[in-house]
């Protein structure tokens, strides 16, 4: 018929950005391949790494840090998270480098990632660590000089098997 539209192939999905290829064969071939990735590999496969700019800091420096995670799997993953936090950061077991307590849902999530996807975000830490105090107030502390371990983990619920990678900082 002239002048009719191609009707949508379910495999690729254009306004989503899934499928590839002009079959969007690849997409579903992979999709279905990792269906066979068991969670408890999908957990020991995902790399994560943490760097910062600098390894030596003056009290009250913000430290600027760089976080990485990748999919060396050519099939996607997806790790069950039991919150709304896929990932999360801290500081000498501190999240966030602070004492107060997060709040986060507690609706079960996933980290998903394609075949081969790398995911990298950076951000700031502003070198003080925040203490609860009674009521609404918080504290703002500057840390003693010594070596502070900055850690980054995919927030899954068997912390044995959290993937997560560290680094250390010293604060003069």
């Amino acid at each position: 018929m002239v002048g009719s539209r191609p009707r949508d192939d379910p495999g690729r999905d254009a306004s989503n950005g899934v499928g590839s290829g002009t079959d969007g064969s690849r997409y579903t071939t992979a999709t279905f391949l990792s269906a066979f990735v068991p969670t408890a590999l999908a957990r020991r496969v995902i790399r994560v790494s943490v760097e910062t700019d600098r390894d030596v800091y003056d009290r009250d420096d913000a430290v600027e840090i760089t976080v990485a995670f990748e999919n060396p799997l050519p099939v996607p993953v997806k790790i069950p998270t039991p919150e709304r936090r896929r990932w999360g950061w801290t500081v000498d077991g501190r999240l966030e480098a602070s004492d107060e307590r997060r709040y986060t849902r507690n609706r079960p999530s996933s980290f998903d990632f394609g075949g081969g996807e790398r995911k990298r975000t950076s951000f700031v830490w502003n070198g003080r660590f925040e203490r609860a105090r009674d009521g609404p107030y918080r504290e703002s502390v500057l840390p003693d000089p010594g070596e502070y371990e900055i850690r980054v983990f995919v927030a899954t619920h068997e912390s044995a098997f959290e993937p997560s990678d560290s680094t250390t900082i010293t604060i003069r």
